[in-house]
């Protein structure tokens, strides 16, 4: 990685808990590259003034984590159809300090239930209502799901997102689920709910397929107990990969091969990564 400089181009991500993933991996597709960038991650105490700097340091891109997909919107000037379609953002490219907003996770969404041939004929349980489950959600809907309940606890939010998109809302989720969707912090790293599962171990046993979007940590309770149970499953990582390839993709112009993702991956992954 090159030295610090002042001709160096900044990306960064904005996140309540942020994790290194998005630092390793598109730190290390800098590297491959020979480009003279480099990638911070940061936990903003005020979105707006982090947005503010965003526009006025010329920070080329900003990829934007829970809790804030949703309140960046007003903060940007312009929403790509992705963001505009489902109303979550999960990526900013500065241009000349216009900022766009951009929406990644739906199409890795989309990409990773083809790529592990999900059926969209599974009767499917989403938990969550946030930013990222809008993007989930369209997902499912995109890709020809049709029996598909949300479970959240903001009745109002969760009723809005599945009637959207012609599907229904549940306060719990109903043990012959099919698909278990995990679109929640529980089970993420540093928070209050780290060791706790969105799903009972029943749910678990008798599903068919688990989809959770926690990256951190790479096996989280849920996906865990899914492998126990013997259940195929699309973890937190899978997403990250590739909804930050099309970050990378949308900051540098540039589209790495499958060799340089591959390798850019692991060293994420690795126990502990090298320069």
């Amino acid at each position: 990685m090159p030295i610090l400089n002042k001709d160096m181009t900044l990306c960064i991500s904005l996140a309540a808990r942020p994790s290194n993933n998005g630092t390793l991996f598109h730190n290390h597709l800098y590297d491959q590259l020979g480009l003279n960038w480099i990638y911070k991650a940061f936990a903003p105490t005020d979105l707006a003034q982090a947005i503010s700097g965003v526009r006025g340091l010329g920070i080329r891109g900003a990829a934007v984590s829970m809790p804030y997909k949703e309140a960046v919107i007003p903060l940007v000037d312009h929403l790509a159809p992705s963001a505009a379609a489902i109303k979550s953002v999960n990526t900013i490219v500065n241009d000349n300090g216009i900022l766009t907003a951009h929406n990644t996770d739906y199409s890795a969404v989309v990409e990773l239930l083809s790529i592990h041939n999900v059926s969209p004929a599974l009767r499917t349980v989403v938990r969550g209502s946030g930013g990222m489950a809008k993007a989930v959600v369209a997902a499912l809907a995109h890709s020809g799901f049709g029996d598909v309940v949300v479970v959240a606890r903001n009745e109002a939010a969760g009723r809005n997102l599945a009637e959207t998109y012609g599907f229904t809302w549940a306060p719990e989720a109903a043990e012959s689920a099919e698909l278990l969707v995990n679109v929640t912090p529980i089970g993420m790293a540093g928070g209050a709910e780290a060791d706790q599962m969105p799903f009972s171990p029943e749910q678990v046993a008798t599903a068919q397929a688990v989809f959770d979007v926690v990256a951190v940590p790479t096996e989280t309770q849920l996906i865990c107990a899914a492998r126990t149970a013997g259940n195929p499953v699309v973890t937190g990582v899978d997403v990250s990969t590739l909804q930050a390839v099309e970050q990378f993709v949308l900051y540098t112009g540039i589209r790495p091969t499958a060799e340089q993702i591959r390798a850019a991956r692991e060293f994420m992954l690795a126990p502990t990564p090298r320069a």
